[in-house]
C-alpha cells in the first residue's frame, strides 16, 4: 500500500474510532486495532492502537472530567493493573491464538448472563463486583488486547448510569492503555510505527476532529441509544476476539 493510502487509512480508522469513544466511552481499539495490525502489522498495529487510545481516552476526559467518577476509578484501574500481571504471564506462556478464542467465548457467555440476569431486579453494588470487573478487564487486556467487554459488562449489571460510565472509563483507559505502551518500550527500546511526520500529523488531526464529532453527537444521542451502542460493540469485541482466534488455531492446525 502507497504512503498517502496508507496515511488516509490510518487517519480515516482514527477518525471513526474517536467518534464511537466520544460517543459510548469505549470503541476505540475495537474500531482501529484490525485495520492497523493488517497495515503495519501485529507490534506497530498494537503499539500505534496503544498510543492512540491513550491520547483518545485524555482529549475526551477534557470535554467530560466533571462527570468522573474519581473512586471507581481509582479502584477500577489499581485491579487492572494487577490484573495485567497474570494476563502477562498468559500472553507469554499460552498460544496466543488458544487465548484469544477462550478469552472471547468468556465474554460472550459473560456478557449474554449480564444481559439476562439485568432483567432481574438485581443491582451490584460495593467495592467486590468492581474489583473483580477491573482485575477481569487488565487481565484480558494484557492476555488478548480486550479489557473493554469486561468493565462493560459491570457497567450493565450496576446500573451505572451511561454519562457517568463512559466519562470514567477515559482516565480508566488511558493508564491502562499507557501501561501497555510502557510495558512494549521496555521490552523494544525505541520501537515506534514509521509513519513519517505527516503521518503522524494526519493521524492526531483526525483524531481530534473524530472527537468533536463525536461530542456533536453525544448531546444528541438518548441515552438509551448510547448504552445499546456500548453493549453492541461489547459483543463485537468478544466475537471478534473468539473468531480471530478460532481461525488462527485452524490455520496453524491446517
Amino acid at each position: 500500500m502507497s504512503g498517502p493510502v496508507l496515511i488516509a487509512t490510518v487517519a480515516a480508522a482514527m477518525f471513526v474510532g474517536a467518534v464511537a469513544q466520544r460517543v459510548t466511552g469505549m470503541g476505540f481499539a475495537l474500531v482501529v486495532s484490525p485495520f492497523l495490525i493488517l497495515l503495519l502489522g501485529p507490534f506497530d498495529g498494537v503499539l500505534l492502537v496503544n498510543l492512540a487510545s491513550v491520547v483518545s481516552a485524555l482529549v475526551v476526559l477534557a470535554t467530560v472530567w466533571r462527570q468522573v467518577d474519581v473512586r471507581a476509578y481509582a479502584w477500577l484501574s489499581a485491579a487492572a493493573v494487577v490484573g495485567v500481571i497474570p494476563g502477562a504471564l498468559l500472553a507469554a506462556t499460552v498460544e496466543p491464538a488458544l487465548l484469544e478464542a477462550i478469552v472471547g467465548a468468556v465474554l460472550l457467555v459473560s456478557l449474554t448472563a449480564s444481559l439476562l440476569i439485568a432483567r432481574l431486579p438485581l443491582t451490584l453494588t460495593g467495592r467486590t463486583p468492581r474489583l473483580a470487573a477491573g482485575f477481569a478487564s487488565g487481565l484480558m487486556n494484557a492476555g488478548a488486547g480486550v479489557g473493554g467487554p469486561a468493565v462493560s459488562a459491570y457497567g450493565i449489571l450496576s446500573r451505572w448510569p451511561h454519562r457517568e460510565f463512559a466519562a470514567t472509563l477515559q482516565p480508566y483507559f488511558a493508564t491502562v492503555g499507557l501501561a501497555s505502551v510502557i510495558a512494549k518500550a521496555v521490552i523494544v527500546p525505541g520501537a515506534l510505527p514509521d509513519l513519517g511526520v505527516i503521518g503522524w500529523a494526519a493521524a492526531l488531526i483526525a483524531l481530534l476532529a473524530g472527537v468533536g464529532v463525536g461530542t456533536l453527537v453525544a448531546k444528541r444521542l438518548p441515552t438509551r441509544w448510547a448504552r445499546a451502542a456500548v453493549i453492541a460493540i461489547a459483543f463485537a469485541g468478544a466475537l471478534v476476539a473468539l473468531v480471530t482466534g478460532a481461525v488462527h488455531l485452524l490455520a496453524g492446525g491446517a
